[in-house]
């Protein structure tokens, strides 16, 4: 098993910056891979990035990239999201996953552990 337990969210201006934080625990050997997503009232859960822990490699939504920045300490077991200029859309849950698989993925349902979530709210 993995835990996730995420930090950071809050409150900000649009075109302000946050920086979330995944901090992980149990066997966190096992996940290749550590996401974010984000749901925002009324809308399905949404990819947002995804870190690879055997090479680092990345990958970002479209409505995300050149804003966002996902990176991973893996000594720390944790993964951080980087946000900048941020839009009142970016409002929503933002939610850390792990998933077991090697593969890039993007779809929620291929994350095997997810944490409880954190708010984060973009005002115009």
């Amino acid at each position: 098993q993995v835990q996730l337990v995420e930090s950071g969210g809050g409150l900000v201006q649009a075109g302000g910056s946050l920086t979330l934080s995944c901090s992980a625990s149990g066997r966190t050997s096992g996940p290749y891979s550590m996401g974010w997503f984000r749901q925002a009232p009324g809308k399905e859960r949404e990819f947002v990035a995804v870190v690879r822990r055997t090479d680092s490699r990345t990958y970002y939504a479209d409505s995300v990239k050149g804003r966002f920045t996902i990176s991973r300490d893996n000594a720390k077991n944790t993964v951080y999201l980087q946000s900048n200029s941020l839009k009142p859309e970016d409002t929503a849950i933002y939610y850390c996953a792990a998933t077991t698989r090697f593969a890039i993925l993007t779809a929620p349902e291929d994350y095997d552990y997810w944490g409880q979530g954190t708010q984060v709210t973009v005002s115009s």
